[in-house]
């Protein structure tokens, strides 16, 4: 049997305010602020979900980031499993004012999927695998 190389370690999320964006996170989506540092002169949040890391950094002087709007080429959306009723959960949510842009639907025989707004633009996938 061969050892694996690679195991997938974190996202890194840029912010306008990277500390209220890792709230958003934490009382959103359940994640724990695990460090709030500075670092090259930006401000960066570090969240952990079950050993998954979601990195928010700020800017940096001379920086001027802008805001990506519509379908482009990289990154589209990152997922999360939800264990237990989608539904309920994504129900949970909107009861908090968040705003999904792909209501809770089937996707195929064994998954059922949403897709939510996160601060600064991010789409999330949440997913739940059936059976």
């Amino acid at each position: 049997m061969t050892e694996r190389t690679l195991c997938f370690d974190h996202i890194h999320l840029f912010s306008p305010d990277p500390l209220a964006a890792a709230q958003w996170y934490v009382d959103h989506l359940g994640g724990t602020l695990s460090a709030s540092v500075t670092v090259r002169g930006a401000p960066q949040v570090v969240l952990d979900f079950e050993g998954a890391m979601l990195i928010i950094r700020g800017r940096r002087a001379g920086e001027d980031p802008v805001f990506r709007q519509g379908l482009q080429w990289g990154i589209d959306h990152f997922g999360f499993t939800v264990r237990g009723d989608l539904d309920a959960y994504c129900n949970a949510l909107k009861q908090k004012g968040v705003v999904f842009t792909v209501d809770p639907m089937d996707f195929g025989p064994s998954l059922r999927i949403a897709f939510l707004q996160a601060p600064d633009g991010v789409t999330i996938e949440l997913l739940q695998r059936k059976g």
